[in-house]
């Protein structure tokens, strides 16, 4: 750090015979500032608890934010802040930035702790608890249709009030209660990608305070580069206090409809067949699917709940026992049924399921979105939610799709009922590229995702021991036949690991660290930088 001591000092001397002595005098201090290690510019730095905030820092529970989702790594923050300003978030950061006495200290945002992995922890750091940053949710019901919502603001919420207008956004989650902030720093993924793209491409304007602590508001137009590295940027180059989010009219109603197959094949082809029709041509607006490894799975899944009760006796009549099976997903919205009926029967018409197997319901719009979060109560009510969740979330190029279901689907999970396996297909037109999200270089990908949990009474094959095994033989298979797969909300633990996964961006991704967050204070907990007082050790 530069010393304005001798600056400053020779500044105030007024003849050579002063200087002289002046000089000697710096010498001195400066050697003894050497010695002690301080800084004459930590004179402005306040100690953490001195800090100003509108909001408060609270020292004493940090173990609120010492765990998350996964439920499977645990660490403790020095003290969690509880913001209620955009400037409580920047005068942290700034301060971690400038101040030598806080050279090692890290900072974490904290949404609602839907992170895997540690990703939203910081260790002997600072957790931003972002759900207390919240505003007024303001929805632009005229012109370009948008909506201003804070980073801590949960979907859910975000939901409400626009449907209040007639409005909603055009890309959404599966599970809604989540962060604006938390999942617009990954990608933001549900059946709507294939049409809408990521929740990421359906965003004009952001709010962000940078790892220096600056309050910038970036769009494709201003700031544009911070603007594209933020979002997908898992939170390495600021921090989301605010987004301006895309609306469309919203539909009232949903038909829901589930169809089986037996065959992977046909069950990919009638997938990709409809997220690729033409612009303007008849398609479902929601697109998604599951693995069935094994019947018992499908009627107690927690995701699979929409089968029964209505329908128990018609999925035994299917005699599907012993085979994996895939479950097509599907929604169409509209406003009312007069061509609901005909539309759905038109495009079933062109798929090829296994006869009798066709499920459908009809569902508010707002119940056919919060759909999974009637299955979280009822887990919660078992005692069921909160263990641990060996999620792994894969992106696998179309082309190798098939041979990942024949390694994968019929052989490495053949054994396991523990959870929902999804597997839907996107169009990569619908991403913007600038952004930091990696996804395979190929037309069409899949989203994979197991999402399984293991409760602690838990043994064999259902065991978290046995699970996250299975994690990483799925993992060696995809590195060792060339599957091309990339992990969504991503999980290294070692630098090399990171590049590969960053590939051609990986460069890119250390320059714009570098630029916005040059001392690798934010999320530690993704383990891709390490704290460092000077930017020159991130390369």
């Amino acid at each position: 750090m530069i010393n304005p001591l001798p600056t400053v000092a020779l500044a105030l001397c007024s003849s050579m015979e002063n200087r002289t002595s002046v000089l000697v005098l710096i010498f001195v201090i400066t050697s003894l500032i050497s010695a002690v290690g301080f800084s004459i510019l930590d004179l402005g730095c306040s100690p953490l608890r001195d800090l100003d905030f509108d909001g408060h820092l609270d020292f004493d529970n940090t173990h609120l934010a010492a765990a998350d989702f996964g439920n499977r790594l645990t660490a403790h923050p020095r003290a969690v802040l509880y913001p209620t300003s955009v400037s409580d978030i920047a005068t942290l950061v700034k301060s971690a930035y400038r101040c030598d006495s806080l050279s090692e200290l890290t900072i974490a945002a904290r949404g609602h702790a839907h992170s895997l992995n540690g990703q939203a922890q910081a260790e002997n750091g600072i957790v931003i608890a972002m759900e207390s940053l919240k505003g007024v949710i303001d929805v632009k019901n005229h012109g370009p249709l948008y909506v201003d919502v804070n980073g801590g603001d949960l979907w859910i919420d975000v939901l409400h009030a626009t449907l209040k207008e007639g409005l909603a956004p055009k890309s959404w989650t599966d599970y809604l209660y989540l962060t604006v902030g938390g999942t617009l720093s990954n990608a933001g993924i549900s059946g709507q990608a294939f049409r809408h793209g990521p929740q990421i491409n359906n965003v004009y304007q952001l709010e962000v305070v940078t790892g220096k602590g600056d309050v910038l508001n970036c769009s494709k137009d201003k700031n544009s580069e911070l603007f594209h590295a933020v979002l997908g940027g898992l939170g390495q180059f600021g921090i989301i206090t605010k987004a301006r989010i895309a609306l469309e009219p919203a539909p009232q109603m949903v038909r829901w409809i589930r169809v089986l197959y037996s065959d992977f094949k046909v069950f990919t082809t009638d997938q990709e067949y409809l997220i690729s029709r033409p612009i303007g041509d008849l398609t479902f607006d929601y697109i998604e699917g599951f693995v069935i490894v094994n019947n018992e799975g499908l009627l107690s899944n927690w995701r699979s709940s929409f089968f029964s009760p209505q329908n128990p006796v018609k999925m035994k009549n299917l005699n599907t026992k012993g085979r994996v099976l895939y479950c097509l997903e599907m929604a169409m919205n509209y406003m009312n049924n007069k061509t609901v009926d005909e539309d759905v029967t038109s495009l079933l018409s062109s798929l090829h399921f296994l006869p009798g197997s066709v499920f459908t319901t009809d569902v508010s719009y707002l119940d056919f979105l919060d759909r999974v979060h009637t299955s979280e109560l009822k887990l919660r009510s078992k005692g069921l939610w909160d263990v641990p969740h060996p999620w792994l979330n894969l992106l696998v190029p179309g082309s190798k799709i098939q041979e990942f279901d024949a390694r994968v689907f019929k052989d490495i999970l053949r054994n396991t009922s523990s959870g929902p396996i999804l597997i839907y297909p996107m169009n990569s037109n619908t991403w913007d590229k600038r952004m930091s999200t990696v996804i395979p270089e190929e037309n069409i990908f899949y989203l994979v995702g197991l999402l399984r949990s293991s409760p602690p009474s838990a043994t064999g094959n259902n065991s978290l021991e046995y699970l996250m095994d299975q994690n990483n033989r799925i993992l060696n298979f995809c590195n060792n036949a060339g599957i091309g797969a990339k992990q969504y909300l991503p999980h290294y633990t070692i630098k090399s690991e990171w590049k590969n996964h960053f590939g051609t961006k990986w460069y890119r991704f250390v320059d714009l660290k570098e630029t916005y967050d040059p001392h690798a204070i934010l999320v530690p907990g993704q383990r891709i930088f390490s704290r460092t007082p000077t930017a020159s050790s991130l390369s």
